[in-house]
């Protein structure tokens, strides 16, 4: 049972089903409780279930919740909403073949169809064994398509790329976690254009500096990776900003209803292209076909 902090079960104030409501309903349930209280979790109540059955049930999470001092069968245990799956992603084929020759992608950071609106769990393993056999195939298949040219050797290091300087890693990490931060304070589970304009701005502030630092210092994986998710999240605010509709766990305010216009859940956004300021913008989606 899901309680707030008053111990109020409050479920039933959202939706007929309760705590058994679907995943994006309970997720957006508990985000309104949040805000509404100020709280800054709900809990989760498992004191009506015998001991027993949940050290049976609960083994790992049991002892998760002990090394952090709670006691899963005896006390309620604080949660909050997380985002840890990824609806949409690298459009590839039954194989995992990209739009790039010879680029593939499997698994969560891919777009293949076989997940909607809302992320199937049960699909995960599935979806690892299936693809992972059928991206192999096709690879073995046609090898040539595939190789490396030989004439490729090792890049080397040129005088000003030697001379470059170690980009600050505090401020790397000091804009990583403005990234992270932004991305959940503006473009959780529960938007509105308000919040994802605000994201929008300052996501571009960060990319201005990384684009700078990365033409200016040396390269680092460090660097690398927060060139990588500064622009990953433009552009799902870009998408989430053309999204004028809510279905599954993409919920905007401005739009609480389902379009009756795409006739599927996943949509594509094309002609993504670099402006002078160094942003993303996109005037066309269609749906995935």
């Amino acid at each position: 049972m899901l309680i707030n902090g008053r111990g109020e079960r409050f479920m039933s104030r959202y939706h007929r089903l309760a705590d058994l409501a679907s995943r994006d309903i309970v997720a957006r349930s508990i985000d309104s409780e949040m805000k509404n209280s100020g709280e800054p979790c709900v809990y989760l109540d498992l004191s009506h279930v015998a001991r027993q059955k949940v050290e049976q049930r609960f083994p790992h999470l049991l002892k998760t919740c002990a090394h952090f001092g709670i006691d899963l069968a005896g006390e309620p245990v604080p949660v909050v909403p997380a985002a840890h799956y990824m609806c949409g992603g690298v459009i590839a084929d039954a194989a995992g073949q990209t739009s790039l020759p010879g680029l593939f992608v499997i698994g969560e950071a891919a777009c293949t169809g076989v997940h909607g609106a809302n992320r199937l769990a049960s699909n995960s393993l599935l979806e690892a064994v299936f693809f992972a056999e059928a991206t192999a195939a096709a690879v073995i298949a046609e090898p040539q398509r595939y190789s490396v040219d030989p004439a490729i050797g090792p890049a080397s290091l040129s005088e000003p790329l030697a001379r470059a300087r170690q980009p600050e890693v505090m401020i790397l990490e000091h804009d990583w976690d403005e990234v992270r931060r932004i991305m959940w304070d503006y473009v959780g589970i529960v938007r509105d254009r308000e919040r994802l304009d605000i994201a929008l701005s300052r996501l571009r502030n960060i990319r201005r500096t990384v684009e700078q630092v990365y033409r200016e210092a040396l390269i680092t994986p460090e660097l690398i990776e927060l060139r990588n998710i500064a622009l990953l999240g433009e552009l799902i605010v870009l998408c989430a900003r053309h999204r004028h509709e809510s279905r599954g766990l993409h919920y905007t305010l401005d739009h609480p209803g389902k379009a009756a216009g795409p006739a599927r859940d996943t949509e594509i956004a094309r002609g993504m292209v670099l402006d002078g300021e160094g942003a993303w913008e996109s005037d066309t989606a269609s749906p995935l076909e």
